[in-house]
């Protein structure tokens, strides 16, 4: 955010969401090769013990609203011809990078309940 790069901070903040998300689906099975595992989350959620499973629901609901941008962050939108770089500001940066911190959050209490130990 301090660079002001906001593509930059979107395109980290994706992958830090897919990775998080990734990281409960890699305690039942090996992820797939996606940049939306919002269905690999919907998959195991009955396997998530039942107070767990809203939050669970919301990381797939986060992966799946974010992986729209990990092409937009490289390419743009092409049919409207805007780059990256036109397409986010402040405030569209730090809204995804805040849901990015919330899937981060929510995929450590679920490890933690898994049996993972912080490191």
């Amino acid at each position: 955010m301090d660079s002001r790069d906001w593509a930059g901070v979107v395109e980290a903040a994706q992958l830090a969401a897919e990775n998080a998300a990734k990281a409960v689906i890699a305690h039942f099975h090996i992820p797939s090769w996606t940049h939306d595992p919002s269905g690999e989350i919907m998959e195991i959620l009955s396997e998530i013990s039942v107070e767990y499973r809203d939050e669970a629901g919301r990381l797939a609901e986060i992966a799946r609203t974010l992986a729209p941008e990990h092409a937009r962050t490289r390419y743009g939108e092409p049919l409207i011809r805007k780059t990256p770089g036109e397409l986010y500001n402040e405030e569209k940066a730090a809204n995804i990078l805040g849901m990015a911190k919330e899937a981060v959050d929510m995929a450590r209490r679920l490890l933690n309940l898994l049996g993972y130990k912080p490191v």
